[in-house]
């Protein structure tokens, strides 16, 4: 029988025997038919099987990620029920994350696969992702799983049990990331954000990249000490390290932020460390994007080029550039369907095209060349500013709220995974020198940025950022799931498995000791905490803050002219009607463009948070239902006292910043004297 098991062209000898032998034949070649068949469906019963198993493996895989979440938000509950600050909810599910990992790699017996030597062969190339077998005439497709430690060539069931809770990296940025950056721009504070934009910028901008090259240059440092004393044992080059000084230089204080908001911490220090993190995580991915494009002509491709280093420059700032281009006009799009449609009567179909329309950002942005993270963070603030206000009232709620359970179960998932992936990753590449050499890099990269930018900033701010606060900033650089993410992108070769492994040490140290630590700083540098944040714009005692234009960001004040005039009208139901603010010969456009809300209700669909910085730093404050204007600019008295304000809106000429504090406090006594009742318009939307 096994004579019929071979090739076919030996088959065909058979037919030269004499004719008596013919029927004997026939006989043998049926049954070598039978037995083929057999052998095929005992193949595919196996592969049937085998597939089976996969399934149900991925399905204990994914229960046991569920748990640890489940897990985690039970002892949330308790720790906020017992006011426990120590430790917060990403520390504890990295905790859980840490005891699953151990139980997964040293728990469970290793089993042996097969007790053969695996046959070798060499390749000219590196290992190739597919791979095609021709086994007796049939061909077979093989996928690369990825490489398995030597140590443990025997022991293929733990490895693909552990290779299968090691997740794609590109799930991280598809999946878990999105609604992670969206919801940092959909829940942004405008008011105390664009206050402080000047600084944040600096911040985000040259910061990142101050700290970024800081951080190079001393882990290179650190590479060449390990190279001396005999401790790299492969390639090691100077991009690499600005590759890790670019994404170990990505904050995200999550844990910081939350203790602030319970808290109820300063505004101005929450909204610096909130914008500098929000913006500092677009600027790390698109700077380590640029670095990785970084590549000199000839034959030595890590020295130092300067066609190269201008290339990446102009890739930076072409990245950065389409990324926000590309969400805001997805921003803008959605504002104009959700306006001219009635999808407001819809309200699910109306939830469902915004979530939709979000998240497709961040995958039209990477299919295009861009990055997905700067196009969803600048589509969430768009959003934020523009459609929210076309929502019907249930579709702003379900938006919030889908938007923030999203980022809950998002975050958390990812600092669970940080936890199992110390364990479960099978290529860590501990170093000793590199790490400790990294902790201290962090710091002084961080110091290099923080207090030299606060320094010059303070030139320029009539509100210093206070010593304080400079401290608290330096305390709260953690490092969290953007780092983790960048790092664990790429573990291909040599270098990026030891960043990813000294990247995952970062984020737990961090996350723990100054996570942990941040209820006792915020003590010991005597930070206001219990802060209402409109108590800026409200009575208190016998003095009064006010905001003038001086204390606006100028930027902010020159966007919203155009802002209040152009685009809200035309992209929401609210501001004046087009048709008072454009030239008489667009009148058609205009009217096409105006929503009929827009002559209706006009002053109910004010934003009132932009509203705070009006036109030539105008200050607007009601009374009940008086409105008094304070105008920065010079010019005449006005029927109210002859000192620059005016009363229900009108304009009039104005004082210098003492006379204005002086009316300011007239106007309220005598206002409350008879019994008129203060109203601040303030109200955060989203």
């Amino acid at each position: 029988m096994d004579a019929f098991r071979q090739p076919v062209k030996q088959r065909w000898a058979v037919w030269a025997l004499p004719k008596t032998t013919l029927p004997a034949v026939i006989i043998l070649l049926n049954a070598a038919s039978v037995l083929k068949a057999e052998d095929d469906g005992m193949e595919e019963l196996a592969t049937e099987k085998e597939a089976e198993e996969s399934h149900r493996q991925d399905s204990v895989n994914l229960l046991t990620f569920i748990l640890l979440l489940t897990l985690t938000i039970l002892t949330i509950w308790l720790f906020k029920h017992r006011r426990v600050r120590f430790l917060h909810e990403t520390g504890l599910a990295m905790i859980y994350g840490l005891l699953v990992g151990v139980i997964l790699r040293y728990g469970i017996p290793a089993t042996s696969y097969h007790n053969k030597t695996p046959p070798s062969c060499s390749l000219k190339e590196g290992p190739v992702s597919t791979l095609l077998l021709n086994v007796s005439g049939k061909f077979f497709e093989y996928t690369l799983k990825g490489e398995i430690n030597s140590r443990e060539i025997h022991n293929v069931e733990q490895n693909d049990m552990l290779r299968k809770v090691t997740f794609d990296p590109e799930v991280f940025f598809n999946i878990l990331l999105p609604p992670i950056i969206f919801h940092a721009g959909y829940s942004l504070k405008k008011r105390h954000f664009f206050r402080n934009l000047g600084s944040i910028i600096t911040y985000a901008f040259l910061g990142t990249a101050i700290s970024c090259f800081v951080i190079g240059n001393l882990m290179y440092g650190v590479v060449k000490l390990m190279q001396v004393v005999g401790q790299l044992t492969d390639k090691f080059y100077y991009t690499d390290c600005l590759f890790f000084g670019a994404i170990i230089s990505a904050t995200d204080p999550v844990t910081v932020l939350a203790i602030f908001n319970e808290l109820h911490a300063d505004v101005d220090l929450y909204a610096l460390l909130f914008g500098e993190s929000v913006m500092n995580d677009a600027v790390a991915i698109v700077l380590s994007s640029s670095i990785v494009a970084y590549q000199p002509s000839g034959a030595n491709t890590h020295m130092f080029d300067a066609a190269a280093f201008f290339k990446s420059v102009g890739v930076f700032l072409g990245i950065f550039s389409g990324s926000f281009a590309m969400g805001a006009v997805t921003g803008v799009v959605t504002a104009l369907v959700t306006k001219f449609t009635k999808l407001h009567c819809f309200p699910l179909l109306e939830t469902a095209l915004f979530f939709l329309m979000s998240w497709s950002t961040f995958l039209l942005a990477e299919a295009c060349g861009f990055t997905g993270v700067v196009a969803v963070l600048f589509c969430g603030i768009t959003q934020a500013h523009y459609t929210y206000n076309n929502l019907s009232e249930e579709s702003t709620k379900r938006t919030k709220q889908l938007f923030e359970v999203l980022h809950f179960l998002a975050e958390n998932f990812i600092f669970s995974y940080m936890g199992l992936a110390l364990f479960t990753f099978q290529n860590h590449i501990f170093s000793p020198i590199f790490i400790v050499g990294a902790f201290i890099a962090i710091f002084i990269g961080r110091a290099s940025n923080i207090y030299p930018l606060s320094f010059l900033l303070n030139l320029g701010r009539r509100h210093k950022i206070k010593g304080n606060f400079q401290h608290m900033m330096m305390f709260a650089g953690l490092r969290g799931a953007m780092a983790f993410a960048l790092a664990i992108r790429d573990t291909a070769t040599y270098a990026r498995q030891m960043m990813f492994t000294t990247t995952l040490l970062i984020v737990f140290f961090t996350v723990w000791v100054f996570g942990g630590g941040t209820t006792p700083m915020l003590s010991w540098l005597h930070i206001r905490v219990g802060v209402d944040p409109d108590q800026d714009l409200q009575p208190c005692g016998d003095n009064f803050q006010s905001k003038t234009k001086q204390e606006s960001a100028w930027l902010f004040r020159l966007w919203y002219t155009f802002d209040h005039n152009y685009m809200k009208p035309i992209l929401t139901h609210s501001g004046p009607p087009l048709t008072t603010t454009l030239p008489s010969c667009c009148g058609p456009l205009a009217r096409c463009l105006t929503s009929p809300q827009a002559y209706e209700n006009h002053e109910q669909l004010r934003d009132h948070d932009s509203d705070l910085i009006l036109n030539d730093g105008d200050l607007t404050l009601t009374y009940g239902d008086t409105a008094i204007t304070a105008n920065g600019a010079s010019g005449g008295a006005d029927a109210a006292g002859g000192s620059g304000w005016s009363v229900n809106g009108k304009r009039s000429g104005s004082t210098s910043e003492e006379a204005l504090e002086r009316e300011l406090d007239s106007r309220e006594q005598e206002l409350l004297s008879r019994g008129t009742r203060l109203v601040f318009p303030i109200e955060d939307h989203v």
